[in-house]
């Protein structure tokens, strides 16, 4: 009789856990609470508006080529990819919108143009954050990070002293370049890693790497046709999904998981995979004893921030927009504070805007657009209608000012998402959209443990444990665990 598997959650970390070990002859069972797959990545329909609710981003194509050619398949035969170009637009002001080519010869004439020598200083710095992506993709990722000695090894040492892992991107990027704007360019892909700038490893800077020489893209109809496309090879591979399944409780037997109990049923488990969040788990699924951590530990955690979202969908073309756009005509650094150092609702927020419909005709209707307007903010506060139509408001205001045409009386279709959305969908711990901050004393080793110290069969996967949050890295949690689950048996 082959093993059989029970994995919790059905986000990227769940559908690439439970494929690979089904793929190797588990038995695998993959239960979702809600009614639709993708965790996060899940997709809203509305009036013929279709939205992603979650990321947007598509950085580090390699990763999703990699996982589905261990199928026999390909990103090509799953879905249609296209790079986008511009990249994203930046809006400093309503005079001054930078919209960053694809091409790379055209982003080094940028750099010129703001700060005369820069592309010599770009192409160093390109070059260094390529050697880190490459070595942490090879070297670091995939590592389950359960022991030191994992990387004691003389190549992956050598390599480790050119990681800039004790050094801060704030520095860092400081050291090559001295225009405030391009700094603040170079430091917008440390907002998916959920730190400032100044406590988040140089390592990251390889995330610009992915960023301006990999490059942007996405996928048609949307980042639902990756969860789609998932979903088939999990199939394919004999995965039995199992959605509207709320698990109440991990039930252990002399330090061994032996099932997972759902809606008035049993799963019996030979091997249990936890793709959910990692604090809702141990602390609502486990008994006291068998946690790896106690509340008081999570509540030192650094995390990354929530947000709040607005699902918009506007009657008219709206003139201006890239499909990506970050909106930085507010202090980068009074709103990190307000998310890190005083959690509060920021008093003049930074924001980010999708508008799909620039690029896919099929998620609007003819002639309209749908937006979603996003405000990062700290996780564990006030969370209220009335406070999100505020920042509703505040968004939509600087959005007619910063393109110079009217937008919120067009606004046919409005829908919020924030904190409590969070929490209740996901079981989100503090309410938190990015999972764990990607600070050093929250890198590899020092993360939570992929594995149980206490329960021999039960693992964990996803966004609050190694390598850390985003899409891709999520993936490679769930194969990283898939594999812990391959050497006990």
């Amino acid at each position: 009789m082959n093993k059989r598997v029970v994995v919790i959650g059905a986000g990227f970390a769940g559908l690439s856990a439970a494929t690979t070990l089904a793929q190797k002859g588990f038995d695998v069972t993959l239960l979702e609470k809600n009614t639709s797959l993708g965790g996060r990545a899940r997709k809203l329909e509305i009036d013929g508006f279709t939205f992603d609710m979650g990321p947007s981003w598509y950085w580090m194509s390699d990763v999703f080529e990699n996982y589905f050619s261990q199928f026999n398949t390909s990103v090509a035969k799953e879905y249609e990819l296209i790079r986008l170009d511009p990249s994203y637009a930046v809006f400093f002001s309503k005079e001054e919108v930078l919209r960053i080519p694809a091409n790379l010869n055209e982003f080094y004439a940028l750099f010129e143009k703001y700060e005369p020598g820069s592309s010599i200083q770009l192409k160093k710095f390109l070059k260094e954050a390529e050697y880190k992506y490459n070595v942490s993709m090879s070297d670091f990722v995939h590592k389950p990070s359960l022991s030191i000695l994992e990387f004691v090894d003389l190549r992956i040492l050598n390599a480790a002293l050119r990681m800039d892992l004790f050094k801060s991107m704030s520095k860092y990027i400081r050291k090559h370049f001295k225009d405030p704007k391009l700094i603040q360019l170079l430091e917008f892909p440390v907002i998916f890693l959920g730190a400032k700038p100044n406590e988040t490893p140089a390592l990251y800077s390889m995330m610009n790497y992915a960023d301006i020489v990999l490059g942007s893209w996405y996928p048609m109809t949307g980042m639902f046709a990756i969860v789609e496309a998932m979903e088939r090879v999990a199939h394919a591979q004999g995965v039995k999904i199992r959605t509207g399944e709320k698990v109440e409780k991990i039930t252990i037997e002399n330090g061994k998981a032996v099932s997972v109990f759902s809606n008035g049923v049993a799963y019996p488990a030979d091997a249990v995979i936890g793709a959910a969040d990692y604090n809702h788990i141990e602390q609502d699924l486990l008994e006291e004893k068998y946690r790896n951590y106690t509340k008081e530990y999570w509540k030192t955690r650094k995390m990354a921030p929530s947000c709040l979202m607005y699902y918009i969908g506007v009657n008219k073309k709206i003139a201006g927009l890239e499909h990506h756009n970050l909106f930085f005509d507010a202090p980068f650094d009074l709103h990190a504070e307000e998310i890190y150092d005083r959690p509060q609702w920021p008093s003049n927020p930074l924001f980010y805007s999708t508008c799909a419909s620039k690029t896919d005709k099929s998620v609007a209707p003819e002639g309209k657009e749908n937006l979603v307007l996003l405000i990062p903010i700290a996780v564990d506060i006030e969370d209220t209608e009335e406070i999100r139509e505020k920042y509703f408001n505040i968004m939509m205001e600087r959005l007619e000012h910063l393109t110079g045409q009217s937008i919120n009386e067009h606004v046919i279709v409005k829908k919020s998402y924030a904190l409590n959305d969070f929490r209740k969908d996901y079981n989100s711990f503090g309410g938190n959209a990015y999972g764990l901050a990607n600070t050093l004393m929250q890198t590899a080793i020092l993360k939570p443990r992929l594995k149980n110290k206490k329960v021999r069969n039960l693992f964990y996967a996803g966004q609050l444990t190694v390598p850390g949050p985003g899409v891709p890295p999520s993936i490679i949690s769930g194969q990283v665990a898939a594999k812990q689950v391959l050497k006990l048996y």
